[in-house]
């Protein structure tokens, strides 16, 4: 079968790999119908994954497909079915699994695409635990947004920032996959959402998507334009997935008691933090990875319901050299789609 591999840094080949055998029991075997791009590939795809990995290692952290066989036991899916997976190998049996918090898994094997083999191959068998149903009207390309995309956002917003209806919240990167789908979900519960962006074009089309106010960092100070446009207050939420850049800024744009929720550090890993303003201010930081089984499930009804991802771009794998230049090269506005 076909299957986009990581030889070394940055040498990525679209190969022949052996196809999986007839799922086991408790498993199913899914055709891999659509891969989403994100940022997390690109670091893994630079080398910068932090466990050891055996190459080639098939790449891809977020998929759906459909079911092409079930092996013996499994209930909830026959042939034919529409899923997404969820990417992380966990072991469903220490406590935070039993929990429903999968992604605090104690047992954790890796991230598939990042440590261990991903999705981005034309078969694959899954524990039926970790698969999940894809509703009626929710096409492969939008699924493939589910599991990062929306599932992240989900987490993020709502188990961890507890966003509220009403509040303000500082949506950092608008125009990224997880920055379009954080406009949407808050919007969705009427918030007042502030956003930043790289240009006056991403401005145009965050504002279409419901952004109130749009900053265009590189020609303004997001944390100077952020404070004016609410009268030196601030905002309830700081959705936060840039890193260092913006760190600081992010907690300057916070009113008194405000919730910081991050999930990323693209610009840079470490900064400094001025722990007076943090405790005086009595701020909420959370930390934010991946998601639970559960925010999947949601994320895809939201996607049933009528709010779907922003997909910026679809290539056929062939083509899947294209789709990484446009993210890399941050010219995208929503997710970048790879089709099998």
């Amino acid at each position: 079968m076909r299957a986009l591999q990581l030889f070394g840094d940055r040498d990525l080949r679209i190969t022949d790999m052996e196809a999986p055998p007839p799922p086991p029991a408790g498993e199913v075997q899914i055709r891999v119908r659509a891969l989403a791009l994100n940022y997390l590939d690109v670091w893994g795809f630079r080398g910068m994954a932090f466990a050891k990995r055996k190459m080639p290692q098939a790449v891809g952290v977020e998929a759906s497909g459909e079911i092409v066989a079930v092996g013996e036991g499994v209930t909830r899916f026959k042939a034919g079915d529409p899923v997404t997976m969820y990417g992380a190998e966990t072991c469903g049996h220490c406590k935070a699994c039993r929990e429903g918090r999968d992604n605090l898994c104690e047992n954790v094997a890796g991230i598939m695409g990042f440590h261990i083999d991903g999705f981005a191959r034309e078969l694959i068998n899954r524990p039926e635990r970790l698969v999940i149903p894809v509703p009626q009207g929710v096409s492969f390309e939008q699924a493939a947004c589910a599991p990062i995309g929306f599932g992240t956002v989900q987490h993020m917003l709502f188990d961890n920032a507890k966003l509220e209806p009403g509040e303000s919240i500082l949506v950092h990167a608008g125009g990224s996959g997880i920055g379009t789908a954080a406009i949407k979900m808050a919007k969705a519960i009427g918030c007042t959402v502030y956003t930043t962006v790289g240009d006056d074009e991403k401005g145009e089309k965050a504002k279409a998507l419901g952004a109130d106010y749009v900053v265009n960092y590189r020609t303004e100070r997001f944390e100077g334009e952020v404070r004016r446009l609410t009268k030196r207050k601030g905002v309830d939420v700081v959705f936060e997935h840039v890193g260092a850049d913006t760190w600081n800024g992010s907690l300057l744009c916070l009113k008194r008691g405000g919730r910081l929720v991050t999930c990323g550090s693209t610009s840079g890993v470490s900064t400094t933090m001025n722990l007076m303003q943090l405790f005086q201010q009595q701020y909420r930081i959370f930390g934010s990875f991946g998601c639970r089984i559960e925010n999947i499930g949601q994320s895809l009804d939201k996607m049933a319901a009528g709010m779907t991802p922003v997909i910026d771009s679809v290539f056929p794998l062939d083509d899947f050299q294209n789709g990484l230049e446009r993210l890399e090269g941050r010219k995208v506005f929503g997710k970048v789609v790879i089709t099998f």
